[in-house]
């Protein structure tokens, strides 16, 4: 069954917005995009400055290896060192299908 992830948080204090979005684009398109099941990935901000980033999964046990090993590799070292952990909220869900 395919998985939807999300995460939800603020950037830390003194990131350059700007700068975070290169390092999002690379984390996206240098890792997530090179992973098994990996279907797409959106980002969007609200006006208060929170990302919202919502990742398609063709399973589960794609989405749970990936994460398993998102905090550990070199490619995402960039783009984890610009999020405040203290604001960030996750969820995973089962795609519906009709």
């Amino acid at each position: 069954m395919a998985q939807v992830e999300t995460i939800r948080f603020k950037l830390r204090a003194g990131i350059d917005e700007t700068d975070f979005l290169k390092r999002n684009y690379r984390v996206e398109n240098e890792y997530m995009a090179r992973r098994p099941g990996f279907q797409s990935r959106e980002t969007a901000r609200s006006a208060d400055g929170e990302f919202l980033v919502t990742v398609h999964w063709a399973s589960r046990q794609d989405a749970e290896a990936t994460i398993g090993a998102f905090f550990g590799e070199p490619e995402t070292q960039e783009f984890l060192a610009a999020v405040d952990v203290s604001t960030v909220s996750s969820g995973s869900y089962e795609k519906i299908e009709y």
